[in-house]
């Protein structure tokens, strides 16, 4: 074995000069001379080879070359240009290796990804990678995908460490300065020409409607390229303090007051579906009967109608901020999620800031992890009260996949927060995840109540099966909801809506609406409410709503009461475009300048985490820690170190007896992703039982002995 790995070095990693013939000499000369021209073929033949990779087959890479032939070679020109940076060393070849190798390592993440989701890689999914690790069961890479990914990449850095090792190295002379010199000119003044003339021309688009449309129009390089350097808002060609000013006027001058106060405002509930579809919008799909029920009762009965919302299989953080916000994602760069980027360090208007300003309890229900998408911090920055995530459920039932929670948890936890402010209305936004993918391929439910067909492949007849009958869960969730809600005599409208359709590979055709893009929104009240349907923006949700109740407040929401009926769309567009730019990116002129909608100190949960007392267990190897509101996600601290913690029930805990001493300080925390504490409770102090009676006995003896000395003096 020695000797094999000593052969493997001498071949592959130790250096040896030798002599080259003039044949091989003047081949090297030719490359380099005329290396910018194979430049431009490499860059072509590794477009080629990404949009294979991306769109997992041959056949559509070619037609992407001879319908969008413009768009092929604007992005082998960013790879030309990338390309360009070898020139600056003189191991040439080993960095020409690295670069192609970054791209099609690019293209084969992004294929790996659209074989499991409809959005295309993006930058801001490396912001992602904490959140797609928390999630359970659910994977864009498969274990065989990752597999082959790991030993690809294993053998590709072997490979360039023997090729830095023994590769050929340039031999003339580096002009470094003209070389420095081209290469700014080419990224800095090439680049940026050759786009604006793509885009002008309209090769290329400057902005997606359609994510996944757009990588598929315009090539994936492009797309994650764009997706890299264009973040955040561009400042609109007309943003000024006068243009603000002329905006609230428009605003100010049609506004309604508000006509209910903190005594007899409404309860507010919006509910978020995850990748809720209504079954009866595919054309295709067929049922043996209906599982959403209550869902088409409130729809025929109540305010409901198409909502077009920013993505499609994936991407719910998006049609979130879009909702709670009143914003609009088409401002963003291309795949961008707020809540990653601007909202980590801005605070932001929302429905919930806005009613809180009128008196609301304002809090977020979720039956998953509180530090996906980074929600805490977003619910926070967007001026929640409260939020009760998975750490903070006592949750029991998992769906049949294994991945996420039963939406039954929610009815109750919804409800507590209506308890929890009973001089307050509340605005309570509950998230599910029941219907979320992945969707098993194979049956896992046996004897479905619901039954497709219309499907003739085998996997996918059996995903539909699964998605239909987790329908039906989350439509009796929104029944079971309704009924309690019912029972409360207080004033309540509920509003639910899709966020997205599932990751199914649905394609506009397929959908009687004709757009992949719109999901339906249904809604309940007590309140004798007229029915009004609507289609709408997933941004002009919250703003329809509140409307409907009376309620005219804050800065988005009065913009969209008054200007989305607005015969100009144009023109109603750009007022929206300047208000959010003002609001995240510009100088606040809205607010005169001010913070007006600072961030809160979010509560995590509605119940108290106490700890009430402990005990030993029989064999003396555990502690028994007795308390209330104990979940899976409850961890013991001692003395502020966290020890193994066994759940038992909602009010007892086990840790091993060796974790703690008499009179050390024990409290529980529940726990999120990446070590967070969301919520602590009490300090209590543990006496160990054994010690007790330790010193009881000693006492006693002592006593004894007192005793027997008086005896003995009498």
């Amino acid at each position: 074995m020695k000797k094999f790995f000593s052969i493997i070095k001498e071949k592959l990693f130790t250096r040896v000069e030798k002599q080259h013939s003039e044949a091989y000499l003047r081949r090297i000369s030719f490359l380099n001379k005329y290396s910018l021209l194979f430049h431009m073929l490499i860059s072509c033949g590794i477009v080629f080879i990404v949009e294979v990779l991306s769109r997992r087959s041959f056949l559509s890479a070619g037609s992407f070359v001879g319908m969008h032939t413009g768009a092929f070679f604007y992005n082998a020109f960013i790879v030309f240009a990338s390309l360009s940076f070898v020139y600056l060393f003189r191991r040439r070849a080993f960095w020409r290796i690295i670069i192609s190798g970054f791209w099609v390592l690019l293209g084969i993440i992004n294929g790996c990804i659209l074989s499991n989701r409809v959005t295309p890689f993006g930058f801001t999914d490396l912001k992602c990678i904490n959140d797609l690790f928390a999630m359970n069961n659910t994977n864009y890479f498969t274990a065989e995908e990752a597999t082959i990914v790991v030993i690809g990449l294993c053998l590709f850095l072997l490979f360039c460490v023997a090729l830095f090792i023994k590769g050929p190295r340039y031999q003339g002379k580096t002009h470094k300065i003209v070389v420095v010199g081209a290469i700014v000119s080419v990224l800095f003044v090439g680049l940026p020409v050759t786009t604006s003339a793509a885009q002008n021309a309209n090769v290329v688009a400057s902005y997606f409607s359609n994510i996944a449309q757009g990588y598929e129009n315009y090539g994936f390089i492009y797309g994650f390229s764009s997706s890299v350097v264009d973040r955040g808002m561009s400042k609109p060609d007309d943003y000024s303090e006068q243009k603000i000013a002329s905006i609230e006027k428009n605003v100010n001058d049609t506004k309604k007051e508000t006509t209910v106060t903190k005594k007899n405002a409404p309860n507010i509930i919006c509910i978020l579906l995850e990748s809720f579809c209504d079954p009866d919008e595919i054309k295709f799909l067929n049922y043996n009967q209906d599982p959403i029920p209550t869902f088409h009762n409130l729809e025929k009965n109540y305010t409901s109608g198409y909502l077009t919302v920013p993505v499609v299989g994936a991407g719910t953080a998006n049609t979130e901020f879009e909702v709670l916000s009143g914003m609009s994602m088409q401002y963003f760069g291309t795949g961008e999620y707020p809540y990653k980027t601007i909202l980590k360090k801005t605070d932001c208007e929302s429905t919930a800031a806005d009613l809180a300003s009128i008196g609301y309890g304002t809090h977020a229900v979720h039956n998953n992890g509180g530090n996906f998408y980074s929600r805490v911090n977003a619910f926070s920055m967007m001026g929640f009260d409260t939020f009760t995530s998975k750490e903070l459920m006592n949750i029991q039932s998992y769906t049949p996949n294994g991945s996420w929670a039963t939406d039954d948890i929610l009815v109750p936890e919804t409800i507590k927060t209506l308890d929890s402010t009973p001089n307050q209305p509340d605005f309570t936004y509950t998230i599910t995840v029941g219907t979320h993918g992945d969707y098993p391929k194979t049956p896992v439910i046996a004897n479905p109540v619901y039954t497709v067909s219309g499907v003739d492949d085998e996997e996918k007849k059996n995903q539909w099966t699964y998605y239909i009958n987790q329908l039906n869960e989350v439509d009796t969730f929104l029944n079971d909801l309704i009924t309690e809600l019912s029972k409360r005599d207080e004033d309540t409208i509920v509003v639910a809506f899709g966020d997205h359709l599932p990751t199914m590979g649905l394609e506009d055709s397929d959908m009687k609406s004709g757009d992949i893009y719109k999901t339906k929104y249904v809604t309940w009240n007590n309140m004798g409410l007229k029915k009004q349907d609507a289609d709408l923006y997933a941004y002009q949700l919250m703003a329809s709503i509140t409307d409907s109740t009376g309620i005219h407040e804050g800065t988005i929401l009065n913009y969209h009461q008054t200007q989305m009926n607005n015969t100009d769309h144009t023109a109603y567009l750009d007022g929206l475009d300047n208000l959010q730019y003002d609001i995240l990116y510009g100088n606040r002129y809205c607010y005169d300048g001010k913070d007006k909608y600072p961030a809160t100190d979010i509560v995590m949960g509605i119940d108290d985490v106490t700890v009430s007392e402990t005990s030993d267990s029989i064999g003396g190897s555990e502690v028994f820690v007795y308390g209330n509101s104990f979940t899976k996600w409850s961890k013991v601290f001692v003395n502020d170190e966290k020890v193994n913690t066994t759940f038992s029930n909602s009010g007892c805990l086990i840790i091993p007896k060796d974790s703690v001493r008499d009179g050390d300080t024990i409290k529980v925390c529940q726990m999120g992703s990446n070590s967070t504490i969301f919520r602590e409770s009490n300090t209590y102090t543990y006496k160990d039982p054994a010690v007790e009676e330790t010193v009881t006995g000693t006492e006693s003896d002592n006593n004894n002995t007192e005793s027997a000395v008086l005896e003995s003096q009498k």
